[in-house]
């Protein structure tokens, strides 16, 4: 596993943004863990998180493309913040867009934030996690109606290798979808293979006990091959 996913990983744990324990998704499932990207306040962990993704970003996509499209509201702070290390790490210039949930009328009109679309434009679409492909579902149309632009793909931070709404993974479901690759900064596999039986600032956060009620979850709602 490559440095920066563990970094990765101690870095969403310190920051409170995984968590594990007993949840209940918004899909209604019970989960031992929970993922949220809200958990990044501060300038020094959304700088941290840029730097993340735009490894990512460059390890899956490489650096030949116009726009990181971040769809509100979560996706806005996550391509301010990817498209300035991008810069910083790779002295790639890349516009940022995101949509307004409203239709502005005056000033600067219009849905989008940030970088207007051109025919043309390569766009990586840049999110937080993805469990259902909703938000893709409500994105795709938007980029569609502004210009003529090829979507490259999507990097989420955490792909939580379980069943969307049929009985693939929601990245498989987007990618057989829509035609374009979907990847993360880390899986969720790769997380528990990282952390179980390992302290976090003196805390095993995975234990022999949280590990089987993982298990138990992916039995249930895992996807092979993920």
């Amino acid at each position: 596993m490559e440095s920066y996913k563990q970094e990765f990983i101690d870095f969403m744990i310190s920051a409170d943004v995984l968590k594990f324990g007993d949840f209940t998704l918004k899909s209604g499932r019970k989960s031992p863990f929970f993922m949220n990207a809200g958990g990044y306040v501060t300038g020094s962990q959304l700088r941290r998180l840029g730097e993340y993704y735009a490894k990512a970003i460059h390890d899956n996509y490489g650096l030949d493309f116009d726009v990181l499209f971040g769809p509100a509201y979560k996706g806005i702070p996550l391509a301010v913040a990817t498209a300035m290390s991008l810069s910083e790490l790779y002295g790639r210039e890349v516009r940022y867009c995101s949509n307004r949930k409203e239709v502005k009328d005056h000033g600067d009109t219009g849905i989008l934030l940030g970088s207007k679309l051109k025919d043309g434009d390569r766009v990586v679409v840049i999110e937080d996690v993805t469990t259902s492909g909703k938000s893709i579902e409500e994105t795709f149309p938007i980029l569609r109606a502004q210009a003529d632009v090829k979507i490259e793909g999507l990097i989420v931070s955490l792909n939580r290798c379980e069943r969307g709404k049929g009985e693939k993974s929601a990245l498989q479901e987007i990618e057989e979808l829509y035609g374009f690759p979907a990847w993360a900064i880390v899986s969720m596999e790769e997380v528990v293979e990282y952390l179980y039986n390992r302290p976090h600032n003196g805390k095993i956060m995975i234990d022999d006990a949280m590990k089987a009620a993982i298990d138990a979850y992916y039995a249930v709602y895992g996807v092979k091959g993920e």
